[in-house]
């Protein structure tokens, strides 16, 4: 573990940035640690707290995931993707609000969600998880308006100035939505051991999982036909992560969030895109062969 660890370092070192990980097996409970309890910022990634409030309610009985709800274009949430991007109006069901919100990270979408479910049901739902450094202090429209505010007049522009970037409280985990790497894995875990909904429910979580379509970060990592990637990224300016689990033919399940953070301000960063599997790579590689010796 201790070369994984110097590897993985290494490997963040070499893209410029400066990334936190936390890897687990699922069923062994084996870990790999670099960096797994620093705070960090959620951004996107907490998409997966509302999703599994939104499977809990439901398997409650507190709503249908059939529901229908109207998606007026006035007071959307803004984005490059799904509704966000949509200038008409639509009408879906709670179900498929949840796979745009997901599968593209759909912003407007979320906002849906969480009107219908809460602020407060998903920081609950991740309390009964255990999740007790993890808290939602706003909702992503929120969250986006802060970074509008604190750019100042020159707009998206300005977030091309490092002097800027520093000023933003979106990048900052005590003023915005907040985890930890070793959370993230935790709940994780929790969905792919249905501790945290129903199987039913959890089987809707896996799968909707495996629909996001980004491939450049965690999926990256693992180029394998017979290797399977389920995982939600999220991105600020200066922020890459994501989180997800990788599953081998041979029934090996791995939890791996990464959340990594560059000085550079450039919107497109491949090198920082593609670290996220690279690390994840060698936090599961790890994690095997500790697994094979001790079988």
């Amino acid at each position: 573990m201790t070369d994984a660890l110097a590897r993985i370092h290494a490997a963040f070192a070499d893209a410029g940035v400066t990334g936190r990980l936390h890897a687990v097996d699922i069923d062994s409970g084996a870990q790999l640690d670099a960096g797994g309890d620093h705070p960090v910022c959620t951004a996107s990634v907490h998409k997966l707290c509302l999703l599994v409030t939104l499977h809990e309610h439901a398997a409650a009985g507190r709503l249908d995931l059939t529901e229908q709800v109207e998606c007026p274009p006035a007071g959307r949430t803004n984005g490059p993707t799904g509704l966000a991007a949509m200038r008409d109006a639509a009408r879906m069901s709670l179900r498929d609000l949840a796979f745009l919100m997901m599968a593209v990270s759909d912003n407007a979408a979320a906002d849906l969600l969480l009107g219908r479910v809460g602020l407060d049901a998903v920081n609950a739902t991740t309390a009964r998880l255990g999740l007790a450094r993890t808290l939602a202090v706003h909702s992503f429209g929120e969250m986006l308006a802060t970074v509008r505010e604190d750019a100042g007049p020159g707009g998206a522009r300005a977030l091309a100035d490092p002097r800027v970037v520093t000023r933003l409280r979106a990048l900052d985990p005590a003023r915005t939505n907040r985890s930890t790497p070793r959370d993230m894995t935790r709940l994780l875990g929790a969905v792919w051991r249905d501790e945290a909904c129903t199987p039913e429910h959890g089987d809707a979580i896996r799968r909707i999982m495996g629909l996001q379509v980004w491939p450049h970060r965690l999926a990256s990592g693992f180029p394998f036909d017979d290797v399977h990637v389920a995982g939600k990224t999220g991105s600020l300016p200066t922020l890459r992560n994501e989180v997800g689990v990788v599953e081998y033919p041979d029934g090996g399940r791995y939890a791996v969030a990464v959340f990594t953070r560059t000085a550079h301000t450039a919107a497109t960063l491949p090198a920082a895109d593609a670290v996220i599997g690279t690390a994840a790579r060698i936090a599961v590689d790890a994690l095997r062969a500790r697994g094979l010796r001790a079988g």
